[in-house]
């Protein structure tokens, strides 16, 4: 059944609908991802923010550790008549759909801090097409994207009024951020080690090495943020638009960075990169901001 819908998809495929699935896929993609997640950090709403990035986090480094213990091969892998399509963005194993847990997770979340009906409505058909979008560029299997949705949908639903409550209570959350940031970034090292050792499976370990740094800087970034930083979102239109090319400019920098470090070591790499745009995002670029007198402080 799952090999018969992939065939079909495939034999409707055009050039036209390559370039829908193509965007479509984009909208499940981390830089998209953490492009609007900034945006809303920095500029709309901190506690918004946060929410945003725990339930993503979390729903993504659930997804990776399934796809580390499950390991089931992609269709291309399996099919000889699939050829998968957007290569680039299909680096580990199949079960589950990254970016359908990436875009119901996100999406999701979205829907439930707007409270508003076109937005629930606009948030389950990008969910809805970002999965199908998978299927048709033959890079997932459709159980692969129904588990995607069922943990992206579900952790959001779960989290996102503790997540709003934790970012309320100021210790409460200094005390999260900095022991779990600790213990992921503590984690994505050992593992960053162990894959340029060739002691691990990169397609099961790599991306999750990279979820777990993200993180872990990024906690361990919101901890010290609400500790010695304190900025408000609060600012004109221009500072707001300053503030966000400034920010995003330095984030694609890092990420671009990867030339700069040779193969050899290119899980320590990825940790250094993924580990430098989290504590960027979350502590670095405001005490940056607050230099420049784009940031002012909470009030």
């Amino acid at each position: 059944m799952q090999a018969s819908i992939l065939r079909f998809l495939h034999r409707i495929a055009t050039p036209f609908l390559d370039l829908l699935a193509n965007g479509a896929s984009f909208f499940g993609e981390e830089t998209f991802v953490i492009a609007i997640v900034l945006l809303v950090f920095w500029n709309i709403n901190k506690q918004k923010g946060f929410a945003l990035y725990m339930n993503v986090l979390t729903s993504v480094l659930v997804m990776g550790i399934l796809k580390a213990v499950v390991r089931a091969p992609r269709p291309f892998v399996v099919l000889d008549d699939i050829a998968g399509k957007r290569m680039g963005t299909a680096t580990g194993y199949s079960f589950p759909s990254g970016h359908t847990t990436t875009a119901a997770s996100f999406y999701t979340s979205l829907a439930l801090l707007l409270k508003k009906r076109i937005c629930s409505i606009i948030a389950a058909i990008m969910i809805v097409l970002v999965g199908v979008s998978r299927l048709y560029l033959g890079v997932h299997w459709p159980n692969d994207v129904f588990a995607g949705l069922l943990i992206g949908v579900s952790i959001s639903f779960l989290l996102y009024r503790w997540s709003l409550q934790l970012f309320e209570d100021r210790m409460r959350l200094v005390r999260f951020s900095i022991r779990y940031g600790l213990i992921a970034t503590l984690a994505s090292l050992i593992l960053s080690v162990l894959l340029n050792m060739d002691l691990v499976d990169p397609v099961a370990f790599n991306d999750l090495m990279k979820t777990l740094a993200l993180a872990g800087a990024g906690l361990l970034g919101f901890g010290f943020e609400e500790q010695i930083v304190r900025y408000r979102v609060e600012a004109s239109l221009t500072k707001k638009i300053l503030r966000y090319l400034l920010g995003m400019g330095v984030v694609i920098a890092i990420i671009a960075s990867k030339a700069l470090f040779p193969p050899s070591i290119y899980a320590i790499s990825s940790f250094i990169r993924y580990s430098l745009v989290g504590v960027w995002a979350t502590v670095l670029f405001p005490i940056t901001g607050k230099s420049l007198h784009l940031f002012d402080d909470e009030q």
